[in-house]
């Protein structure tokens, strides 16, 4: 098969309208992404502790998103020198696209963690289907990779049609397995979180339609519109993958949180509010202890604490527990799940 030349959108001069609406795009796409990493930063304890590696992996992806994206700005202002009204590319050029490659390498897998931690599979279930997910991402943008940059210098249609259909294969098994998440997680979830869930995968599958048709510009199309296509399209698309995805999950999991606190599940010390919106009150480990304490002592009526919705009803539920009120505990009250042994004589 003959190879036939493609042109790699990077390497294409610019004309200064084209240049900045790619500047702007890159800069937005940045500061979208700090911002998401430091509302995250400051919201973790909003999540449980279960559905808490979903907050993490957010963290994680806008971090390594956002550095990738500084590298890009500044290759960007370095790779392209204005001459007779033009931005001529040079050698920095290459690298106002390739670090996205590099980007998605991490912040794809970690996407499908992100995915998976507010699931309802759990246990071993859900550590194959983790690695499942994170070695199909993974290949995806490798293999697409290879296609645009490695194989032919990224110029051969050839190398980008074989190695496109190679990284559409994953691209494909990915959307087969997250549908099916989505599936298994529905009997599980209340109505409003798998509502939010369900709309932050179909958020995320609809915005990966966007890059292999910006693969398939790059392999049929050239000019300096297709670059701003390609690069504004990348940035924007980032930002809904990202941003808009990672901001629905972090409801997800707070909805899920609220949910196991009303089920005695778990506890969880701060007030759970969502669009101002009370979902679930605070509920000390301290009230738990005391009820585990009652258990194993096999005493008294037993309501659990992380049911009760105020202060007043925490208290009487311990007092009927416990014949005591709520008071600060000391060293000398704090409850035990089984009586101290006695001193050896």
């Amino acid at each position: 098969m003959l190879a036939v030349a493609a042109t790699r959108p990077e390497l294409v001069t610019l004309s200064p309208s084209a240049h900045d609406l790619i500047q702007y795009s890159m800069v937005v796409a940045g500061l979208a992404l700090f911002a998401h990493f430091v509302r995250t930063w400051n919201s973790t304890s909003e999540v449980g502790v279960r559905y808490r590696p979903a907050v993490l992996a957010s963290l994680s992806i806008t971090g390594v998103a956002f550095l990738a994206y500084v590298y890009l700005v500044v290759k960007f202002d370095q790779g392209y020198i204005l001459t007779d009204g033009r931005y001529l590319p040079n050698a920095e050029a290459l690298n106002t696209l390739v670090p996205r490659y590099m980007d998605w390498s991490v912040t794809v897998p970690l996407l499908m963690i992100e995915f998976l931690a507010v699931s309802a599979i759990a246990g071993a279930a859900a550590r194959s289907r983790r690695f499942t997910l994170m070695t199909a991402a993974f290949l995806m943008i490798l293999t697409g990779f290879i296609g645009a940059t490695v194989q032919g210098d990224g110029t051969s249609q050839t190398a980008l049609l074989v190695w496109g259909i190679v990284s559409s294969v994953f691209y494909l098994a990915l959307y087969v397995l997250l549908i099916n998440v989505l599936r298994q997680s529905k009997a599980s979830m209340s109505a409003r979180a798998y509502a939010t869930y369900r709309n932050a995968g179909i958020l995320l599958l609809s915005v990966w339609g966007w890059y292999p048709i910006a693969y398939a510009i790059h392999n049929w199309a050239s000019g300096q519109w297709w670059t701003v296509t390609i690069q504004v399209g990348f940035s924007f698309a980032d930002i809904a993958a990202k941003v808009g995805f990672g901001a629905l999950i972090h409801k997800v999991a707070k909805l899920r949180t609220a949910e196991d606190v009303h089920a005695g599940e778990q506890t969880h010390p701060e007030e759970v509010w969502i669009s101002s919106v009370k979902m679930s009150d605070g509920v000390q480990p301290l009230l738990k202890g005391v009820i585990l304490a009652n258990e194993a002592q096999g005493g008294g009526r037993l309501q659990r604490a992380s049911t009760t919705t105020t202060t007043a009803e925490r208290e009487r539920n311990l007092r009927d527990i416990t014949g005591a009120t709520m008071t600060p505990p000391t060293a000398s009250d704090t409850p035990r799940a089984f009586p101290e042994k006695p001193p050896h004589s």
